[in-house]
């Protein structure tokens, strides 16, 4: 947190009515986005409102879409959520490839698929990496393993795609280009490391400090949840048995097997708990699209401008933190009318004004560290 300003605290402040105002933010980038978290304390520091302020980072992407082709897009739609690019770069291109009635190739489907698993292991294990700290933030064992793995993860998606951080492996009718040779045993390497990362993590969540550090804090209920819309690991953990994956399958995902990792708690530990058991499902997943990947092309051969019909769909699906969703309205042309996102964080965000009061300010730290957003996924 980079700055602290303290707002009406004085030796008068109780009898005068005046609470305690803490400002914590504008946050750095590299905390995932720069936005405010204004507090409001009691007498005995515990948190009586929050609310976040945004706004610091706003990108503009969904104006700057409007300018730009269909292939242009898909290199803005990696960067809103840039934990999550692949993921961003799938739901747009279907968009585009449902409104013109094109039929992808199945390789293509299936390693869309895998590459979006890894991308869900990668923004994962990027959470819960700093969770393995020490209070200090020292370095321990499970946090190299987990460096280690989100390490792994990283060298197959830029060797599958080229790009470290915005992959933009995509394109309208399938993928660029196929992996290269030798890639998929690279990827099951990835996995096993993972593996191993994993049960060093898991180990530092059910420890007893960890566990008295996060349980109780930090709740959010089942009606807040919905009532804000909140989906993804954050709502599941509130008892929210929603999963795109497998309520409306798209890609490989109809041949796959989903279970939504589900707690019911609603606290910073569940959340925690649910981002740690959706590492491991998604461990399995990559490892069944590994074993299915069918042979063949992986695109299809389009005209020079790839013009989407007049009319409008919506498409969505399960990025990492929730549901990503694209409504993409055409006037027949090689630009989109209007292409608004249906971004997770943008509800998510919403929440810590639900789930922080009654929050002791000692306690923020975990209650923060188990609440995942993005802020250029909320300033769009």
């Amino acid at each position: 947190m980079s700055r602290q300003e303290i707002v009406g605290v004085g030796a008068g402040a109780a009898h005068l009515g005046v609470d305690r105002v803490v400002d914590l933010g504008p946050l750095h980038p590299s905390a995932h986005g720069a936005y405010r978290l204004r507090l409001t304390l009691d007498e005995s520091h515990l948190i009586t409102s929050a609310e976040p302020l945004v706004g610091h980072l706003h990108r503009g992407a969904e104006k700057l879409f409007e300018v730009r082709d269909y292939r242009q897009v898909l290199t803005l739609a990696n960067r809103h959520d840039w934990l999550a690019a692949f993921c961003n770069e799938v739901v747009v291109a279907q968009a585009v490839e449902r409104m013109t009635g094109m039929d992808v190739p199945a390789r293509a489907l299936w390693l869309r698929t895998l590459l979006c698993e890894l991308n869900r292991l990668l923004a994962h294990l990027i959470f819960l990496t700093p969770l393995t700290r020490t209070a200090d933030g020292a370095t321990t064992a499970a946090t190299a393993a987990a460096q280690a793995g989100t390490q792994a993860v990283q060298a197959v998606m830029e060797e599958a795609s080229g790009g470290r951080i915005h992959f933009m492996a995509s394109r309208i009718g399938g993928l660029r280009e196929d992996v290269p040779a030798g890639w998929t045993g690279h990827a099951t390497a990835a996995l096993s490391i993972v593996d191993t990362a994993l049960a060093a993590i898991q180990s530092t969540v059910d420890s007893s400090e960890f566990v008295q550090a996060h349980q109780g804090v930090g709740v959010l209920s089942a009606a807040d949840a919905m009532a804000l819309g909140v989906t993804g690991p954050a709502g599941r953990a509130s008892g929210l048995d929603f999963d795109l994956r497998r309520d409306s399958p798209t890609s490989a995902y109809p041949e796959l097997e989903v279970t939504p990792v589900l707690a019911t708690e609603g606290d910073a530990l569940a959340r925690v708990r649910c981002l740690t058991g959706e590492v491991a499902q998604s461990v399995r997943l990559a490892r069944q699209c590994l074993t299915s990947l069918p042979s063949g092309p992986v695109n299809l051969r389009l005209p020079k401008a790839v013009k989407a019909p007049e009319g409008s769909v919506y498409t969505w699906g399960e990025a990492p933190l929730g549901v990503s969703g694209v409504h993409l309205s055409s006037r027949g042309e090689k630009t989109p009318w209007r292409l608004k996102l249906r971004t997770p964080s943008f509800n998510n965000i919403q929440a810590l004004a639900a789930l922080l009061p009654g929050t002791p300010v000692a306690a923020l730290p975990a209650v923060l560290g188990s609440f995942a957003v993005i802020v250029g996924d909320v300033d769009k």
